[in-house]
Parts: structure tokens; C-alpha cells; sequence
């Protein structure tokens, strides 16, 4: 507990902290209503909840960089031999780490999915479309799993902090798993494209925020067991790396 109330001192110090996390409220918020502006009648397959959760593109990028930023200016500034000197074991101070970015990433997500739900609903509601209510059946599931995405995502970012020691690396890192896999991913040869499509650990944990589901899609808990695995094995990598090189 002293470790993990020395690491939330650092965290609220830093501005970083802040900004990304408003940065994932606010753009979550803002792509979800821009990617509905444009719809003038429901599809078929319509699910307004996923609808108004496609800003997650953009805030899952930005909430991963909130993960990385709790560890990458320790190396950058040189000071991570100052705590790795106050806390030598190392595992227990990425562990803290990792509990003090959860729970910001918890208000965080939490903060996001209902702001945009939120928006997006009134917006539909006004423009006389279906909209998605809480006491729709699957709403409540897909808002929690939403939050529960997005802190996941989140802890990746901590991992991959530990393994890049650069912002820069973690940015791009990310930025390739998070965005340019899922879009290139259905573009591959058979079978691998439809394989990495459907269970990519990314594209799988978003079922977990589907309401209405399509053809072929995994069920919303099992995608989001593959992402949090994916996150235990990198997370798991971080750690090993930790005690293995040097500060």
C-alpha cells in the first residue's frame, strides 16, 4: 500500500495524467457523435450502443498512452533508478504501477462510455432515430464491458511502457497493434486475414461492447477473456524484463 500511494503521488502530479485522461473522454465523446452526424436510417443489423462507442478508435490510443506515460519519463528522466532504489523488488513496483493506472482508467472508461452513450442517444432521439436506453436488455452489459475495455487497454499501455522505456516506441507500439493491425487485418490471404479478423486480442475484446450481434463475431465475454489474456502475457513480459535488464 505505500508503494501504490507513492506511485498515485506521482501519477496526479503529473499533468500528463490529466490531459489523457480528459483527452479520452472528450474524444470518445466527439468521434462517436461525428461517426452517427452523418446516418439518416438505421441499417438492418442496427446497434445504436456500439454506435455510440465507435470514438473508442481514437480514446483506446489515448488511454493506452495514459498506461505508458506512468513509466516512461522515469527513464527518460533518469529517476526510475530512484525508485527501483526505494522499492527493490521490482515486480511489486510495476504491480503498484499498474493498480494506480486500473483505477484511474476505470473513472476514466467509465466517464467515457457514458458520455458517449449519452450523446449519441440524444442525438438520435432528436433526429428521430432508434436510440439504445439503460433498460434496453444488453445495454448495461455492453456500457460495463466498455469500461472494462478500456482499463484493460489501458494496463497494455503499462506493459508496453515496461518494455519500451520510450514514450515514442509506446506510441508506436500501440498505435500498430491498437489501429493499423484490425484495419490491415481482414485484408490478408485466407485464412490468416479471417482468423486475425475475429481474433486479433483488439478486434476480439470490442464484441464486449456489441449489443446486436453479427455473423461470424465472438460472444462478447470470450472477446474480451482473449484481449485480458493477451494483457496477462504482455504484462507477464514486462515483468520478466524488469528483473532481467538493468535500470
Amino acid at each position: 500500500m505505500r508503494t501504490i500511494r507513492s506511485e498515485w503521488t506521482k501519477l496526479r502530479g503529473l499533468r500528463s495524467t490529466w490531459i489523457t485522461a480528459a483527452s479520452t473522454v472528450g474524444s470518445g465523446a466527439a468521434l462517436g457523435v461525428l461517426g452517427a452526424a452523418d446516418l439518416t436510417a438505421p441499417p438492418e443489423d442496427w446497434d445504436p450502443t456500439a454506435a455510440s462507442l465507435k470514438g473508442f478508435l481514437f480514446a483506446q490510443l489515448v488511454i493506452g498512452m495514459l498506461g505508458a506515460l506512468s513509466v516512461t519519463p522515469e527513464y527518460a528522466t533518469g529517476t526510475i533508478g530512484t525508485s527501483l532504489a526505494a522499492v527493490p523488488a521490482r515486480s511489486r513496483l510495476l504491480a503498484a504501477k499498474a493498480a494506480v493506472v486500473a483505477a484511474i482508467a476505470v473513472a476514466t472508461g467509465l466517464a467515457t462510455t457514458l458520455v458517449s452513450f449519452a450523446a449519441v442517444q440524444l442525438m438520435l432521439d432528436v433526429a428521430g432515430l432508434p436510440p439504445a436506453t439503460l433498460s434496453d436488455p444488453g445495454v448495461p452489459r455492453a456500457l460495463v464491458g466498455g469500461t472494462l475495455y478500456l482499463t484493460i487497454i489501458a494496463l497494455i499501455g503499462v506493459a508496453v511502457g515496461a518494455l519500451t522505456r520510450s514514450t515514442t516506441s509506446s506510441l508506436a507500439v500501440l498505435v500498430g497493434a491498437l489501429l493499423l493491425v484490425p484495419a490491415l487485418a481482414p485484408g490478408l490471404p485466407a485464412p490468416l486475414g479471417d482468423w486475425l479478423a475475429r481474433h486479433w486480442p483488439i478486434t476480439a475484446g470490442q464484441a464486449v461492447y456489441t449489443v446486436v450481434p453479427t455473423d461470424g463475431a465472438l460472444t462478447p465475454w470470450l472477446g474480451l477473456a482473449i484481449l485480458a489474456a493477451a494483457a496477462a502475457a504482455i504484462s507477464t513480459a514486462s515483468h520478466a524484463a524488469l528483473h532481467t535488464r538493468d535500470a
